[in-house]
């Protein structure tokens, strides 16, 4: 049942347009879920996905902010967001193309709600 669950979670952000790979995430770093367009050290991916968003929210409560949504990462062609997904879980996204980064956001912001809700 949790492996049908969060296989739909993972095709859910797959076809957000934009995104070309995708995880879902343990707060503590360890993969759950994925879709990747090449290898790479998935542990060690899981792992800094789970450090970039915790440094982030400590940055963030520093600074008195009420909530950290999510982190980007940009180069020219490639974007990495990570972004909360409830108390255990985050989704850490590649995005490849240039795209509506709004809407990208708009649409990760309610997969990872949902998964909060239901995991």
């Amino acid at each position: 049942m949790l492996k049908e669950k969060i296989s739909a979670f993972i095709d859910k952000i797959r076809a957000i347009e934009g995104v070309s790979a995708c995880a879902l995430v343990s707060r503590d770093g360890i993969i759950a879920g994925k879709f990747f367009d090449h290898e790479m050290n998935e542990p060690w991916f899981g792992a800094l996905s789970a450090t970039i968003l915790a440094s982030a929210e400590s940055v963030g409560s520093l600074i008195k902010m009420k909530t950290m949504e999510s982190v980007t990462i940009r180069a020219h062609d490639t974007s990495i967001i990570v972004m909360g997904a409830g108390e255990n879980f985050l989704i850490t996204a590649i995005v490849r193309d240039k795209t509506d980064t709004d809407r990208l956001h708009t649409e990760m912001h309610a997969v990872a709600k949902k998964i909060g809700e239901t995991m």
